[in-house]
């Protein structure tokens, strides 16, 4: 097992915890490969054994403004850094600007390594059509309930669906539009997955 990464001065390391009660996450981005400690688990990977990275947005209920980056390796190992961080039981802590720099930093080290990981942003394809499908027959389903309501003279129940799907719209609405997926480069960064 390698040594735990040390966490460099000049924004090429970065540190979450995943859980309340669980060990910090550390990174480090050193000048030949990413070294990592997850728990007990450490390892340095190469910039060139890293294969793929895939960006996306995924908030939560105490920490609406959350992003998620997964890092795999060509053996298949693959790690997942968070922009935010366990404070307490129950405190959520964003670390928007230390998560930006490192997340950049990452890329600006393995297109200068010559890595050729595939870049993917937003959700897997076919997870996201699924979810696509989903909200199409919900919307569906509050349509009709939307003209039951009207066609009975239930105006209150009227009001309620269209409170309802102008909620539900604009909280999956942007759940959907940041993670629809697609390919970016190493200098083009999806500025909506990043804090």
């Amino acid at each position: 097992m390698s040594p735990p990464p040390e966490m460099p001065p000049d924004g090429a390391g970065y540190a979450y915890r995943a859980s309340a009660i669980g060990s910090a996450h550390r990174f480090a981005l050193e000048d030949d490969g990413l070294s990592w400690r997850v728990g007990r688990r450490t390892g340095r990977w190469r910039y060139e054994d890293i294969v793929a990275v895939r960006m996306s947005y995924r908030p939560m209920s105490m920490q609406s403004h959350r992003f998620r980056t997964e890092i795999s390796h060509r053996d298949g190992g693959r790690i997942i850094v968070m922009s935010t961080t366990w404070r307490t039981l129950s405190l959520m802590d964003a670390q928007s600007n230390d998560y930006r720099t490192f997340i950049v930093e990452l890329h600006r080290r393995l297109a200068g390594h010559g890595a050729r990981a595939m870049l993917a942003g937003g959700l897997n394809p076919a997870l996201y059509v699924a979810g696509m499908g989903v909200l199409t027959l919900l919307c569906v389903a509050m349509t009709a309930l939307l003209a039951r309501a009207i066609m009975t003279g239930e105006w209150a129940g009227a009001l309620f669906v269209v409170g309802l799907s102008a909620l539900f719209g604009w909280q999956i609405g942007r759940f959907m539009r940041r993670n629809r997926p697609r390919a970016y480069t190493f200098d083009a960064l999806p500025r909506d997955l990043l804090p």
